[in-house]
């Protein structure tokens, strides 16, 4: 017999990426093309300082 166990995960991919694209969506939601153009330039910006 197979028996599956649920272990525990310290950290879930799917949670945290819905979460993530949750967060990004809300702050994009209405902008126009200008406003998401400028938006993008500042968090790739941020990725290459970290």
């Amino acid at each position: 017999m197979n028996h599956k166990t649920k272990t525990e995960k310290d950290f879930d991919t799917v949670k945290t990426f819905r979460k993530i694209k949750d967060k990004i969506s809300k702050e994009i939601k209405g902008m126009n093309f200008e406003q998401l153009n400028a938006y993008l330039e500042g968090k790739k910006l941020q990725i290459q300082k970290k």
